[in-house]
């Protein structure tokens, strides 16, 4: 890279690898860019930065080098559900187990159990006051 700079005076892009997620320590990564190549990726991505923090996060999962949760950090990112839309949005699968699945499982099963006893007690309620 220092031989582009001296050759085509480079534009510079630096974005925190966090943003306001309540971590103490960050990296800044510098990416030096030809100036036509930056005015043009510029052109079509309003926020470079964001972008080239998008991309760097978006193989990053893909290649299995970050997780759901370093993802969501490095985005600044609240909740997984956010992720999993900007996952989504960017045609990424995500990373989803069998061991995940049988966990989910194994959680909602109480839920939809108690649901269903609310549902035939409702139902009993109605038949009662019909006759």
């Amino acid at each position: 890279m220092k031989g582009c700079k001296s050759r085509c005076g480079a534009a510079r892009l630096t974005q925190r690898l966090r943003a306001d997620s309540g971590y103490t320590s960050s990296m800044e990564i510098m990416v030096q860019l030809p100036e036509d190549v930056a005015k043009h990726l510029a052109a079509r991505w309003q926020d470079l930065p964001r972008a080239a923090l998008e991309s760097l996060a978006l193989e990053g999962y893909r290649s299995g080098a970050l997780t759901q949760s370093q993802v969501r950090r490095m985005l600044g990112f609240q909740t997984r559900m956010e992720v999993d839309a900007f996952l989504k949005d960017h045609g990424v699968n995500l990373e989803y187990t069998v061991e995940d699945l049988d966990r989910e499982a194994a959680s909602s099963r109480p839920v939809w159990e108690r649901r269903q006893v609310e549902l035939a007690n409702e139902t009993k309620g109605e038949g009662r006051r019909a006759g």
